[in-house]
């Protein structure tokens, strides 16, 4: 059965709009599948815990022995430094929304009690052992292209107020790469203009060229 998984950003949650805009989009879509008896797609977006070596273990347990051509991966900012690291380790192709890539540097700021942008009465503690398990996750050299770039399919904006685009555009040489001018972190434009493009790279692996 297809799956798709996807991975949302730090300090966010499955309530995402990105999140929520992709989930109602697999709905239709898997309407239509069941109208044609097609099997349906596995849809997994889970809450990841704040550990990033529980978050991945999470993640391991849900998909269980799915990977390769049967999986694909959408992951959103730190959820796109996760989604390469799995795509990496499972042999999978994802897509990736601002992705993070190097969240070890970036985050070690945000040590400390934290809530979660979609539910405030949620909070959690991010720590230093949180920081060394995102080094743990990190896929050969960080200043050097991602191994395997066909895998990925990398949606950068390059007005992302949060994480410098030429980073990610470095790291993802070689990719199919979408470079924005302007835009944002969050991808406001995501449902209208990018989530139509990210589902047929995912669904469509025989048709991804560059």
């Amino acid at each position: 059965m297809p799956t798709l998984l996807y991975l949302h950003g730090f300090r966010s949650s499955p309530q995402s709009a990105k999140a929520r805009a992709t989930a109602q989009r697999v709905q239709q879509i898997n309407q239509q599948r069941r109208a044609q008896a097609q099997p349906p797609l596995r849809w997994i977006c889970p809450q990841l815990p704040p550990s990033p070596r529980a978050a991945m273990a999470l993640c391991h347990d849900l998909l269980g022995a799915t990977r390769g051509d049967d999986l694909c991966l959408i992951g959103s900012s730190l959820g796109g430094f996760y989604a390469t690291w799995l795509a990496h380790t499972l042999q999978a192709q994802a897509a990736l929304l601002n992705p993070a890539v190097d969240p070890a540097r970036d985050l070690r700021g945000q040590i400390g009690s934290l809530t979660a942008w979609h539910d405030p009465a949620l909070q959690f503690n991010f720590t230093t052992e949180h920081v060394d398990e995102l080094h743990a996750l990190e896929v050969s050299d960080l200043r050097a292209p991602v191994p395997d770039p066909q895998r990925y399919f990398a949606i950068i904006a390059q007005g992302d107020e949060v994480l410098d685009w030429r980073d990610m555009a470095a790291r993802y040489r070689g990719a199919k790469c979408s470079v924005l001018p302007g835009g944002d972190h969050a991808l406001s434009d995501y449902a209208e203009r990018h989530l139509d493009p990210v589902l047929h790279w995912c669904l469509n692996p025989a048709s991804n060229d560059f």
